[in-house]
């Protein structure tokens, strides 16, 4: 049986995923210091603290299900976003009109970042093509196809 190299990444990452799981324990010490680590004290009572990691993925292009017309520009984004402020930036200085959504502050921008089914931000749709992160090159090349 023949497995393709996507295939193998696949299980790989599964594999290293397993072994790179960790939990974090808080923890605070007789003289009312508050310590983090992965190991819980031996002395005192700790609780298992939750993280929410937000990683950065590299901007892919997709169809989007939502179509939005022709070369209009929607972005998805958050307040606190550098890459959302940079996409803004460069849009700006190239005389590029866009709609912009924050997905927490307005209620249009939540409700369609869960249709879009949105896992970081800036999320930008160019027509019906949707582009997840910011790179000027990936958004040129579905910019200038429409």
């Amino acid at each position: 049986m023949l497995v393709s190299m996507r295939g193998w990444l696949v299980i790989v990452g599964c594999l290293f995923t397993s072994l790179v799981s960790a939990e974090v324990f808080r923890w605070v010490d007789a003289d009312g210091r508050v310590h983090f680590g992965d190991q819980p004290p031996a002395v005192s009572e700790a609780g298992r603290v939750e993280l929410r990691i937000n990683t950065y993925e590299s901007p892919s292009i997709s169809e989007n299900d939502l179509a939005t017309g022709a070369r209009e520009i929607v972005m998805y984004s958050a307040a606190w976003c550098a890459v959302c402020k940079k996409t803004k930036r460069y849009f700006e200085k190239n005389g590029i009109l866009f709609v912009e959504y924050d997905i927490e502050t307005s209620e249009q921008g939540k409700r369609d970042y869960r249709k879009l089914g949105g896992r970081g931000v800036p999320i930008i749709l160019v027509g019906d093509k949707r582009l997840n992160g910011f790179s000027a090159a990936a958004f040129e090349k579905i910019y200038n196809s429409l």
